[in-house]
Protein backbone atom coordinates (compact mmCIF):
# COMPACT_ATOMS: atom_id res chain seq x y z
CA UNK A 1 0.00 0.00 0.00
CA UNK A 2 1.05 3.20 -1.02
CA UNK A 3 2.04 5.85 2.19
CA UNK A 4 3.01 9.34 2.83
CA UNK A 5 6.59 8.73 1.77
CA UNK A 6 5.59 7.99 -1.30
CA UNK A 7 3.18 11.01 -2.02
CA UNK A 8 6.32 13.16 -0.44
CA UNK A 9 8.31 11.90 -3.51
CA UNK A 10 5.93 12.12 -6.12
CA UNK A 11 5.44 15.89 -4.80
CA UNK A 12 9.50 16.94 -4.39
CA UNK A 13 10.14 15.00 -8.12
CA UNK A 14 7.20 17.23 -9.30
CA UNK A 15 8.88 20.21 -7.92
CA UNK A 16 11.97 19.25 -10.33
CA UNK A 17 14.06 17.71 -7.34
CA UNK A 18 15.82 14.60 -8.92
CA UNK A 19 17.97 13.80 -5.73
CA UNK A 20 17.91 14.00 -2.03
CA UNK A 21 21.03 14.18 0.66
CA UNK A 22 21.12 12.61 4.02
CA UNK A 23 21.26 10.41 6.58
CA UNK A 24 18.16 8.01 7.57
CA UNK A 25 16.11 6.48 10.93
CA UNK A 26 13.42 5.00 11.34
CA UNK A 27 11.24 7.74 11.46
CA UNK A 28 11.92 8.52 8.09
CA UNK A 29 12.21 5.19 6.07
CA UNK A 30 8.88 5.69 4.35
CA UNK A 31 10.65 8.18 2.31
CA UNK A 32 13.20 6.35 1.27
CA UNK A 33 10.68 3.17 0.02
CA UNK A 34 8.83 6.24 -1.64
CA UNK A 35 12.59 7.76 -3.40
CA UNK A 36 13.30 4.09 -4.32
CA UNK A 37 10.14 3.80 -6.12
CA UNK A 38 10.23 6.89 -8.35
CA UNK A 39 14.07 6.26 -9.69
CA UNK A 40 15.38 6.75 -11.72
CA UNK A 41 13.00 10.20 -11.58
CA UNK A 42 14.41 11.20 -8.09
CA UNK A 43 17.05 9.15 -6.07
CA UNK A 44 19.08 9.36 -2.87
CA UNK A 45 22.68 9.80 -1.72
CA UNK A 46 23.51 8.31 1.35
CA UNK A 47 25.82 10.55 3.44
CA UNK A 48 28.34 9.65 6.38
CA UNK A 49 27.20 12.98 8.30
CA UNK A 50 24.05 14.74 8.70
CA UNK A 51 26.20 17.90 8.27
CA UNK A 52 27.39 16.77 4.62
CA UNK A 53 23.54 16.56 3.88
CA UNK A 54 23.02 20.56 4.39
CA UNK A 55 26.29 21.11 2.70
CA UNK A 56 25.71 19.20 -0.59
CA UNK A 57 21.87 20.83 -1.08
CA UNK A 58 23.96 24.14 -0.48
CA UNK A 59 26.11 23.48 -3.51
CA UNK A 60 23.61 21.73 -5.48
CA UNK A 61 21.17 24.86 -5.17
CA UNK A 62 23.63 27.19 -5.70
CA UNK A 63 24.73 25.46 -9.27
CA UNK A 64 21.43 24.35 -10.61
CA UNK A 65 19.26 27.78 -8.61
CA UNK A 66 16.50 24.83 -7.77
CA UNK A 67 16.31 23.92 -4.12
CA UNK A 68 18.67 21.68 -2.76
CA UNK A 69 16.78 18.56 -0.82
CA UNK A 70 18.48 17.05 2.63
CA UNK A 71 16.58 14.77 4.78
CA UNK A 72 17.33 13.69 8.57
CA UNK A 73 16.14 11.86 11.20
CA UNK A 74 14.76 13.32 14.68
CA UNK A 75 16.92 14.24 17.17
CA UNK A 76 20.91 14.25 16.61
CA UNK A 77 20.44 14.36 12.91
CA UNK A 78 18.75 17.75 13.24
CA UNK A 79 21.42 19.24 15.79
CA UNK A 80 24.12 18.05 13.08
CA UNK A 81 22.53 19.71 9.94
CA UNK A 82 22.61 23.01 11.59
CA UNK A 83 26.19 23.83 9.96
CA UNK A 84 24.87 23.69 6.52
CA UNK A 85 21.41 25.19 7.43
CA UNK A 86 23.45 28.49 8.88
CA UNK A 87 25.75 28.31 5.99
CA UNK A 88 22.37 28.59 3.57
CA UNK A 89 20.25 31.05 5.61
CA UNK A 90 23.22 33.42 5.50
CA UNK A 91 24.22 33.05 1.85
CA UNK A 92 20.50 33.42 0.55
CA UNK A 93 20.20 29.84 -0.78
CA UNK A 94 17.31 27.72 -1.09
CA UNK A 95 17.21 24.45 0.74
CA UNK A 96 14.48 22.46 1.67
CA UNK A 97 15.37 20.44 4.60
CA UNK A 98 13.20 17.37 5.54
CA UNK A 99 13.27 16.55 9.53
CA UNK A 100 11.88 13.55 11.09
CA UNK A 101 9.56 13.31 14.30
CA UNK A 102 8.43 11.66 16.87
CA UNK A 103 5.07 10.33 16.50
CA UNK A 104 2.31 13.11 16.95
CA UNK A 105 0.72 11.23 20.20
CA UNK A 106 3.93 11.55 21.87
CA UNK A 107 3.91 14.93 22.55
CA UNK A 108 4.14 14.96 26.26
CA UNK A 109 7.22 12.62 25.54
CA UNK A 110 9.04 14.90 23.23
CA UNK A 111 11.25 17.24 25.10
CA UNK A 112 14.15 16.98 26.75
CA UNK A 113 14.85 13.31 25.77
CA UNK A 114 11.92 11.61 27.37
CA UNK A 115 11.13 9.81 24.22
CA UNK A 116 14.16 9.11 22.75
CA UNK A 117 16.36 11.41 20.76
CA UNK A 118 13.33 14.03 21.16
CA UNK A 119 13.52 17.95 21.89
CA UNK A 120 12.16 20.79 20.59
CA UNK A 121 12.93 20.76 16.89
CA UNK A 122 10.98 23.47 15.22
CA UNK A 123 12.29 26.08 18.16
CA UNK A 124 15.66 25.03 16.96
CA UNK A 125 15.41 25.00 13.64
CA UNK A 126 13.57 28.44 13.39
CA UNK A 127 17.16 30.64 14.00
CA UNK A 128 18.21 28.82 10.97
CA UNK A 129 15.31 28.57 8.64
CA UNK A 130 12.64 31.01 6.99
CA UNK A 131 10.12 28.90 7.95
CA UNK A 132 9.58 25.66 9.45
CA UNK A 133 6.40 23.63 8.71
CA UNK A 134 4.74 20.39 11.34
CA UNK A 135 2.92 18.37 9.08
CA UNK A 136 -0.17 17.48 11.35
CA UNK A 137 -1.56 14.36 8.78
CA UNK A 138 -1.28 12.96 5.04
CA UNK A 139 -3.98 15.46 3.84
CA UNK A 140 -1.88 18.71 4.95
CA UNK A 141 1.38 17.39 3.21
CA UNK A 142 0.66 18.60 -0.47
CA UNK A 143 -0.27 22.21 0.58
CA UNK A 144 2.36 22.61 2.94
CA UNK A 145 5.53 20.94 0.43
CA UNK A 146 3.87 23.63 -1.70
CA UNK A 147 4.64 26.05 0.95
CA UNK A 148 7.98 25.10 1.03
CA UNK A 149 9.22 25.27 -2.36
CA UNK A 150 6.83 28.72 -2.49
CA UNK A 151 9.04 30.04 0.40
CA UNK A 152 12.47 29.08 0.06
CA UNK A 153 12.38 30.50 -3.80
CA UNK A 154 10.10 33.39 -2.88
CA UNK A 155 11.51 36.92 -1.85
CA UNK A 156 15.52 36.53 -0.23
CA UNK A 157 15.99 32.49 -1.06
CA UNK A 158 16.62 30.82 1.96
CA UNK A 159 16.24 27.35 3.77
CA UNK A 160 12.56 26.14 4.48
CA UNK A 161 12.26 22.83 7.23
CA UNK A 162 9.83 20.53 6.74
CA UNK A 163 9.20 18.62 10.01
CA UNK A 164 7.24 15.17 9.51
CA UNK A 165 5.95 13.23 12.43
CA UNK A 166 6.98 9.57 12.42
CA UNK A 167 3.60 7.94 11.96
CA UNK A 168 2.25 10.62 9.41
CA UNK A 169 5.08 9.53 7.23
CA UNK A 170 3.80 5.67 8.08
CA UNK A 171 0.16 6.78 7.38
CA UNK A 172 -1.61 5.05 4.20
CA UNK A 173 -1.91 6.97 0.98
CA UNK A 174 -4.61 6.07 -2.13
CA UNK A 175 -2.14 7.04 -4.62
CA UNK A 176 -4.16 9.59 -5.82
CA UNK A 177 -2.40 11.90 -8.31
CA UNK A 178 -4.90 14.79 -7.24
CA UNK A 179 -2.87 15.00 -4.15
CA UNK A 180 0.65 15.30 -6.18
CA UNK A 181 -0.06 18.04 -7.82
CA UNK A 182 3.24 20.53 -7.91
CA UNK A 183 3.28 24.31 -8.25
CA UNK A 184 5.52 25.02 -11.65
CA UNK A 185 6.08 28.44 -10.54
CA UNK A 186 8.44 28.04 -7.16
CA UNK A 187 10.68 24.99 -9.09
CA UNK A 188 13.83 27.41 -8.95
CA UNK A 189 14.66 30.63 -7.40
CA UNK A 190 13.86 33.97 -8.10
CA UNK A 191 10.40 32.72 -8.37
CA UNK A 192 9.91 36.68 -9.24
CA UNK A 193 11.75 39.73 -10.31
CA UNK A 194 10.62 42.63 -9.31
CA UNK A 195 12.51 45.69 -10.60
CA UNK A 196 12.66 49.11 -8.49
CA UNK A 197 10.22 52.33 -9.05
CA UNK A 198 11.50 54.41 -11.87
CA UNK A 199 12.31 57.27 -9.80
CA UNK A 200 14.71 55.02 -7.62
CA UNK A 201 15.93 53.86 -11.40
CA UNK A 202 16.63 56.95 -12.52
CA UNK A 203 18.73 58.36 -9.64
CA UNK A 204 20.66 55.31 -9.78
CA UNK A 205 20.91 55.99 -13.93
CA UNK A 206 21.90 59.47 -12.78
CA UNK A 207 24.79 58.69 -10.23
CA UNK A 208 26.21 56.28 -13.38
CA UNK A 209 26.24 59.11 -15.44
CA UNK A 210 27.95 61.62 -13.23
CA UNK A 211 30.66 59.17 -11.42
CA UNK A 212 34.15 59.31 -12.84
CA UNK A 213 35.60 56.06 -10.87
CA UNK A 214 32.28 54.15 -10.87
CA UNK A 215 32.83 50.48 -9.26
CA UNK A 216 30.66 47.97 -9.07
CA UNK A 217 30.80 45.18 -6.08
CA UNK A 218 29.05 42.00 -7.12
CA UNK A 219 27.86 39.64 -4.79
CA UNK A 220 25.93 35.67 -4.57
CA UNK A 221 22.82 37.92 -5.70
CA UNK A 222 24.31 38.12 -9.41
CA UNK A 223 24.68 34.26 -9.70
CA UNK A 224 21.48 33.82 -7.54
CA UNK A 225 19.48 36.00 -10.84
CA UNK A 226 22.06 34.55 -13.52
CA UNK A 227 23.22 38.20 -13.99
CA UNK A 228 26.36 37.77 -15.76
CA UNK A 229 25.35 39.05 -19.13
CA UNK A 230 23.60 42.05 -18.08
CA UNK A 231 26.28 42.94 -15.39
CA UNK A 232 28.68 42.94 -18.11
CA UNK A 233 27.40 44.53 -20.52
CA UNK A 234 27.02 47.50 -17.77
CA UNK A 235 30.13 47.78 -17.06
CA UNK A 236 31.37 47.97 -20.50
CA UNK A 237 29.15 50.82 -21.63
CA UNK A 238 30.09 52.92 -18.60
CA UNK A 239 33.91 51.55 -18.07
CA UNK A 240 33.39 50.18 -14.40
CA UNK A 241 35.12 48.55 -12.53
CA UNK A 242 33.97 45.00 -11.33
CA UNK A 243 35.30 44.09 -8.52
CA UNK A 244 33.40 40.97 -6.22
CA UNK A 245 32.63 39.60 -3.11
CA UNK A 246 34.02 35.63 -2.36
CA UNK A 247 30.34 34.35 -3.03
CA UNK A 248 30.02 36.61 -6.34
CA UNK A 249 33.58 35.34 -7.48
CA UNK A 250 32.85 34.80 -11.32
CA UNK A 251 30.08 37.19 -11.93
CA UNK A 252 32.28 38.66 -14.34
CA UNK A 253 35.17 36.81 -15.99
CA UNK A 254 37.88 37.68 -14.28
CA UNK A 255 40.52 37.93 -17.52
CA UNK A 256 38.40 41.20 -18.52
CA UNK A 257 40.37 44.48 -18.19
CA UNK A 258 37.51 45.77 -15.86
CA UNK A 259 37.90 42.94 -13.55
CA UNK A 260 39.63 43.74 -10.31
CA UNK A 261 39.06 40.18 -8.28
CA UNK A 262 37.95 39.45 -4.95
CA UNK A 263 37.24 42.55 -2.37
CA UNK A 264 38.65 41.04 0.84
CA UNK A 265 41.24 41.38 3.41
CA UNK A 266 42.42 38.12 1.84
CA UNK A 267 41.54 39.02 -1.77
CA UNK A 268 43.41 41.00 -4.41
CA UNK A 269 45.42 44.00 -3.68
CA UNK A 270 43.99 46.05 -6.76
CA UNK A 271 40.60 45.37 -5.60
CA UNK A 272 41.13 46.86 -2.45
CA UNK A 273 43.26 49.78 -3.71
CA UNK A 274 40.78 50.48 -6.56
CA UNK A 275 37.70 50.37 -4.36
CA UNK A 276 39.10 52.66 -2.29
CA UNK A 277 39.60 55.29 -4.88
CA UNK A 278 36.37 54.80 -6.68
CA UNK A 279 33.92 57.83 -6.37
CA UNK A 280 30.83 55.85 -6.79
CA UNK A 281 30.24 52.14 -5.21
CA UNK A 282 27.73 50.21 -6.73
CA UNK A 283 26.81 47.23 -4.20
CA UNK A 284 25.09 44.73 -6.52
CA UNK A 285 23.38 41.54 -4.82
CA UNK A 286 26.21 42.17 -2.05
CA UNK A 287 25.51 42.37 1.70
CA UNK A 288 28.42 44.40 2.55
CA UNK A 289 29.02 42.44 5.27
CA UNK A 290 32.10 42.78 7.68
CA UNK A 291 34.86 41.15 5.06
CA UNK A 292 33.57 42.85 1.76
CA UNK A 293 33.28 46.14 3.38
CA UNK A 294 36.98 45.87 4.92
CA UNK A 295 35.97 46.06 8.24
CA UNK A 296 33.66 48.44 7.52
CA UNK A 297 36.15 51.17 6.21
CA UNK A 298 33.95 51.16 2.73
CA UNK A 299 31.87 52.49 1.85
CA UNK A 300 34.11 55.95 2.83
CA UNK A 301 32.23 58.85 4.06
CA UNK A 302 33.36 60.67 0.78
CA UNK A 303 32.02 57.95 -1.39
CA UNK A 304 28.84 57.86 -3.43
CA UNK A 305 26.74 54.88 -3.20
CA UNK A 306 24.06 52.44 -5.03
CA UNK A 307 22.76 49.36 -3.78
CA UNK A 308 20.38 46.74 -4.56
CA UNK A 309 19.49 43.66 -3.36
CA UNK A 310 16.36 41.55 -3.70
CA UNK A 311 15.73 41.54 0.36
CA UNK A 312 14.70 45.16 1.25
CA UNK A 313 16.18 44.81 4.76
CA UNK A 314 19.54 44.96 3.03
CA UNK A 315 19.11 48.42 2.40
CA UNK A 316 20.61 50.86 4.89
CA UNK A 317 21.89 48.30 7.02
CA UNK A 318 25.58 49.37 7.46
CA UNK A 319 25.05 52.62 6.14
CA UNK A 320 22.55 54.95 4.29
CA UNK A 321 23.08 54.31 0.38
CA UNK A 322 22.79 57.55 -1.87
CA UNK A 323 20.34 55.35 -3.78
CA UNK A 324 19.00 52.73 -2.81
CA UNK A 325 17.29 49.86 -5.66
CA UNK A 326 14.55 47.04 -4.01
CA UNK A 327 14.83 44.60 -6.79
CA UNK A 328 16.41 41.21 -8.78
CA UNK A 329 19.81 41.62 -9.80
CA UNK A 330 18.70 40.66 -13.80
CA UNK A 331 15.85 42.38 -14.56
CA UNK A 332 17.19 46.19 -12.59
CA UNK A 333 20.61 45.80 -14.52
CA UNK A 334 18.80 45.21 -18.25
CA UNK A 335 16.53 48.38 -16.78
CA UNK A 336 19.14 50.76 -15.93
CA UNK A 337 21.63 49.48 -18.69
CA UNK A 338 17.98 51.24 -20.62
CA UNK A 339 18.81 54.53 -19.35
CA UNK A 340 22.33 54.90 -19.58
CA UNK A 341 24.49 56.05 -22.93
CA UNK A 342 27.70 54.82 -23.69
CA UNK A 343 30.46 56.75 -21.81
CA UNK A 344 34.67 56.33 -21.84
CA UNK A 345 36.39 56.83 -18.88
CA UNK A 346 39.91 56.58 -20.00
CA UNK A 347 41.39 57.85 -17.14
CA UNK A 348 40.05 54.77 -14.83
CA UNK A 349 40.73 52.02 -17.41
CA UNK A 350 44.40 53.18 -17.27
CA UNK A 351 44.68 52.76 -13.66
CA UNK A 352 42.48 49.87 -13.49
CA UNK A 353 45.20 48.82 -16.14
CA UNK A 354 48.08 50.02 -13.51
CA UNK A 355 47.08 48.40 -10.54
CA UNK A 356 46.06 44.71 -12.02
CA UNK A 357 50.01 45.02 -13.51
CA UNK A 358 51.54 45.74 -10.42
CA UNK A 359 49.17 43.41 -7.86
CA UNK A 360 49.63 40.85 -10.99
CA UNK A 361 53.79 41.04 -10.98
CA UNK A 362 53.49 40.62 -7.49
CA UNK A 363 51.55 37.45 -7.42
CA UNK A 364 53.67 35.72 -10.24
CA UNK A 365 56.37 36.47 -8.20
CA UNK A 366 55.32 34.22 -5.71
CA UNK A 367 53.88 31.67 -7.97
CA UNK A 368 57.49 31.01 -9.34
CA UNK A 369 58.54 30.59 -5.55
CA UNK A 370 60.92 27.34 -5.25
CA UNK A 371 60.94 26.98 -1.87
CA UNK A 372 60.33 24.08 0.00
CA UNK A 373 58.00 23.36 2.33
CA UNK A 374 55.71 25.09 -0.43
CA UNK A 375 53.96 28.03 -0.96
CA UNK A 376 50.43 28.04 -1.28
CA UNK A 377 51.04 30.86 -3.86
CA UNK A 378 52.77 28.00 -6.23
CA UNK A 379 50.10 25.74 -5.63
CA UNK A 380 47.22 27.66 -6.65
CA UNK A 381 48.83 28.68 -9.76
CA UNK A 382 49.69 25.45 -10.96
CA UNK A 383 46.25 24.21 -9.81
CA UNK A 384 45.33 26.61 -12.28
CA UNK A 385 47.27 25.91 -15.24
CA UNK A 386 45.28 22.33 -15.09
CA UNK A 387 41.35 23.76 -14.77
CA UNK A 388 39.22 23.45 -17.67
CA UNK A 389 36.22 25.25 -18.47
CA UNK A 390 33.14 23.61 -16.75
CA UNK A 391 35.25 22.45 -14.38
CA UNK A 392 33.62 23.35 -10.74
CA UNK A 393 36.32 24.69 -7.71
CA UNK A 394 34.50 24.16 -4.03
CA UNK A 395 36.43 26.51 -1.00
CA UNK A 396 36.71 25.67 2.31
CA UNK A 397 36.72 28.49 4.43
CA UNK A 398 39.80 30.45 6.11
CA UNK A 399 43.32 30.53 4.21
CA UNK A 400 42.05 28.28 1.39
CA UNK A 401 39.70 30.88 0.26
CA UNK A 402 42.33 33.65 0.02
CA UNK A 403 44.83 31.85 -2.11
CA UNK A 404 41.80 30.44 -4.47
CA UNK A 405 40.80 34.12 -4.43
CA UNK A 406 44.17 35.91 -5.23
CA UNK A 407 45.90 32.82 -7.61
CA UNK A 408 43.20 31.47 -9.72
CA UNK A 409 41.25 33.26 -11.79
CA UNK A 410 37.43 33.35 -12.76
CA UNK A 411 38.24 32.46 -16.75
CA UNK A 412 34.51 32.79 -17.83
CA UNK A 413 31.68 34.42 -16.46
CA UNK A 414 29.55 32.31 -14.12
CA UNK A 415 29.09 30.20 -10.93
CA UNK A 416 31.55 28.04 -11.07
CA UNK A 417 33.41 29.01 -7.58
CA UNK A 418 31.87 28.02 -4.50
CA UNK A 419 32.69 29.51 -1.28
CA UNK A 420 31.65 28.99 2.46
CA UNK A 421 31.02 32.25 3.41
CA UNK A 422 27.30 31.81 4.71
CA UNK A 423 29.19 31.54 8.34
CA UNK A 424 32.32 31.48 7.20
CA UNK A 425 32.82 27.41 8.79
CA UNK A 426 35.60 24.64 8.04
CA UNK A 427 34.44 21.76 6.82
CA UNK A 428 32.45 22.87 3.71
CA UNK A 429 34.69 22.17 0.75
CA UNK A 430 34.77 17.68 0.68
CA UNK A 431 30.57 17.67 1.22
CA UNK A 432 29.93 20.16 -0.92
CA UNK A 433 31.47 18.66 -3.51
CA UNK A 434 29.21 15.83 -3.36
CA UNK A 435 26.34 17.94 -3.83
CA UNK A 436 28.17 19.98 -6.71
CA UNK A 437 28.99 17.00 -8.49
CA UNK A 438 25.51 15.94 -8.74
CA UNK A 439 24.20 19.17 -9.25
CA UNK A 440 26.80 19.09 -12.81
CA UNK A 441 27.34 15.42 -13.40
CA UNK A 442 30.20 14.74 -15.78
CA UNK A 443 31.91 18.09 -14.53
CA UNK A 444 34.79 17.82 -12.54
CA UNK A 445 34.68 18.68 -9.04
CA UNK A 446 38.17 20.71 -7.72
CA UNK A 447 38.60 21.23 -3.77
CA UNK A 448 40.70 23.35 -1.80
CA UNK A 449 40.98 23.24 2.44
CA UNK A 450 43.31 23.21 4.97
CA UNK A 451 44.67 20.55 6.36
CA UNK A 452 42.06 21.90 9.45
CA UNK A 453 38.98 22.05 7.22
CA UNK A 454 39.80 19.11 5.73
CA UNK A 455 39.83 17.07 8.37
CA UNK A 456 36.69 17.95 9.37
CA UNK A 457 34.53 15.72 6.30
CA UNK A 458 37.65 12.96 5.78
CA UNK A 459 35.11 10.27 6.47
CA UNK A 460 33.21 11.68 3.41
CA UNK A 461 35.68 10.56 0.95
CA UNK A 462 34.12 7.21 1.30
CA UNK A 463 30.79 8.82 -0.80
CA UNK A 464 33.38 9.96 -3.61
CA UNK A 465 34.32 6.96 -3.84
CA UNK A 466 31.11 4.83 -4.01
CA UNK A 467 29.49 7.14 -6.42
CA UNK A 468 32.84 7.73 -8.30
CA UNK A 469 33.12 11.39 -8.40
CA UNK A 470 35.68 12.98 -10.31
CA UNK A 471 37.17 15.01 -7.80
CA UNK A 472 40.29 16.24 -7.24
CA UNK A 473 40.81 17.66 -3.09
CA UNK A 474 43.89 19.35 -2.84
CA UNK A 475 45.07 19.60 0.78
CA UNK A 476 47.15 22.59 1.86
CA UNK A 477 48.53 20.98 4.64
CA UNK A 478 50.89 23.31 7.17
CA UNK A 479 50.38 21.14 10.04
CA UNK A 480 48.45 23.71 11.93
CA UNK A 481 45.09 25.91 12.62
CA UNK A 482 47.24 28.26 10.50
CA UNK A 483 44.94 31.30 10.82
CA UNK A 484 45.44 30.82 14.66
CA UNK A 485 49.11 30.13 14.83
CA UNK A 486 49.83 33.43 13.34
CA UNK A 487 47.16 35.05 15.23
CA UNK A 488 48.37 33.60 18.57
CA UNK A 489 52.30 34.77 17.38
CA UNK A 490 51.06 38.27 16.65
CA UNK A 491 49.08 39.32 19.22
CA UNK A 492 49.50 36.75 21.94
CA UNK A 493 53.65 36.72 22.74
CA UNK A 494 54.52 33.43 21.39
CA UNK A 495 54.68 30.34 19.87
CA UNK A 496 52.47 27.36 21.31
CA UNK A 497 51.38 24.19 20.20
CA UNK A 498 47.53 24.38 21.08
CA UNK A 499 46.71 24.72 17.07
CA UNK A 500 49.17 22.01 15.78
CA UNK A 501 47.15 19.02 14.18
CA UNK A 502 50.56 17.32 14.84
CA UNK A 503 53.06 15.99 17.14
CA UNK A 504 56.48 14.29 17.10
CA UNK A 505 56.27 11.29 15.24
CA UNK A 506 52.79 11.53 14.66
CA UNK A 507 52.01 13.63 10.97
CA UNK A 508 48.59 12.15 9.22
CA UNK A 509 48.67 11.45 6.05
CA UNK A 510 45.77 12.98 4.32
CA UNK A 511 46.67 10.64 0.95
CA UNK A 512 47.15 7.70 2.80
CA UNK A 513 43.41 7.89 4.80
CA UNK A 514 42.31 8.37 0.90
CA UNK A 515 43.43 5.05 -0.46
CA UNK A 516 41.89 3.78 2.87
CA UNK A 517 38.62 5.05 1.95
CA UNK A 518 38.89 4.02 -1.77
CA UNK A 519 40.11 7.20 -3.62
CA UNK A 520 43.73 7.60 -5.01
CA UNK A 521 45.86 9.46 -2.91
CA UNK A 522 48.92 11.58 -3.74
CA UNK A 523 51.66 13.95 -1.70
CA UNK A 524 54.30 16.81 -2.58
CA UNK A 525 56.45 18.23 -0.17
CA UNK A 526 58.68 19.94 -3.00
CA UNK A 527 58.34 22.06 -5.78
CA UNK A 528 59.81 18.69 -8.14
CA UNK A 529 57.02 16.95 -6.99
CA UNK A 530 53.99 19.43 -7.44
CA UNK A 531 53.12 18.67 -10.82
CA UNK A 532 53.35 15.19 -11.18
CA UNK A 533 51.17 14.78 -8.14
CA UNK A 534 48.75 16.65 -9.51
CA UNK A 535 48.76 15.36 -13.35
CA UNK A 536 48.29 11.88 -11.71
CA UNK A 537 45.30 13.39 -9.47
CA UNK A 538 43.62 15.19 -12.47
CA UNK A 539 44.50 11.93 -14.68
CA UNK A 540 42.32 9.77 -11.85
CA UNK A 541 39.12 7.87 -13.57
CA UNK A 542 37.90 8.89 -9.91
CA UNK A 543 38.12 10.64 -6.60
CA UNK A 544 41.63 11.67 -5.94
CA UNK A 545 43.48 13.53 -2.87
CA UNK A 546 46.69 15.31 -3.08
CA UNK A 547 48.42 16.48 0.24
CA UNK A 548 50.59 19.26 -0.26
CA UNK A 549 53.23 20.29 2.43
CA UNK A 550 53.08 24.20 2.82
CA UNK A 551 54.99 27.13 4.79
CA UNK A 552 53.00 27.44 8.08
CA UNK A 553 53.65 31.20 8.07
CA UNK A 554 52.19 31.70 4.45
CA UNK A 555 49.23 33.30 4.55
CA UNK A 556 46.64 35.32 2.00
CA UNK A 557 45.43 37.95 4.30
CA UNK A 558 47.54 41.36 3.85
CA UNK A 559 47.89 42.84 7.43
CA UNK A 560 49.23 39.60 8.53
CA UNK A 561 51.55 39.41 5.53
CA UNK A 562 52.83 42.75 6.23
CA UNK A 563 53.51 42.91 10.15
CA UNK A 564 55.06 39.16 9.68
CA UNK A 565 57.21 40.48 6.73
CA UNK A 566 58.65 43.46 9.71
CA UNK A 567 59.25 40.45 12.03
CA UNK A 568 56.31 39.73 13.67
CA UNK A 569 56.33 41.50 16.78
CA UNK A 570 54.26 40.86 19.12
CA UNK A 571 51.53 43.51 19.81
CA UNK A 572 48.01 42.74 21.88
CA UNK A 573 45.04 43.93 19.44
CA UNK A 574 43.36 47.19 20.18
CA UNK A 575 39.75 47.27 20.32
CA UNK A 576 38.60 45.30 17.04
CA UNK A 577 34.96 44.82 17.77
CA UNK A 578 33.25 47.48 16.94
CA UNK A 579 32.47 49.13 14.01
CA UNK A 580 32.91 53.06 13.08
CA UNK A 581 29.05 54.55 13.49
CA UNK A 582 26.39 54.31 11.04
CA UNK A 583 26.83 56.94 8.02
CA UNK A 584 24.47 58.56 5.18
CA UNK A 585 26.78 58.18 1.80
CA UNK A 586 26.77 61.80 -0.25
CA UNK A 587 26.05 62.19 -3.53
CA UNK A 588 28.61 62.63 -6.24
CA UNK A 589 29.60 66.73 -6.69
CA UNK A 590 28.75 68.51 -8.97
Amino acid sequence: MPHAGDLLAELLAGHGTDVVFGQPGGQTAALYDGIHRRAPRIRHVLVRDERTAGYAADAYARLTGRPGVCDVTVGPGTTKLADGLVESYNASVPVLALVGELPRDWEVLRHKGVGSQGFDQVGFLSAMTKQVFTVPSLEALPGLVRSAYRWATSGRPAPVALVVPHDVFDAEWDGSGDDAVADERYTSAPAYRPVPPADDLEGAAELLRRAERPAIVAGGGVHGSAAWAELEALAARIDALVVTSFTGKGSVAETSPLAGGVLNPLGREEAVELAGRADLLFWCGCKVGQNTSLNWTLPGPEQATIQLDLDATELGRTFRPTVALNGDARATLTALAALLEARRRPGWVEEIARARGEAGARRDAEATSGDSPLQPARVLAELARRLRPGDVVVSDASFAAGWLAGWVDAPVAGRSFLYARGQGGLGYAVPAAIGAAFARPGCRVVTVSGDGGFSYAVGELATHAQHGLRTVNLVLNNGSLGWLKIWERLFFDGLRQSVDLEAEGVVPSYAAAAAGLGCAGFSAAAPDELGDALDAAFAAEGPAVVDVRCDPWATPVHGYRRRLAEGGAYARPGTVYGSRPWHRSPGLPG
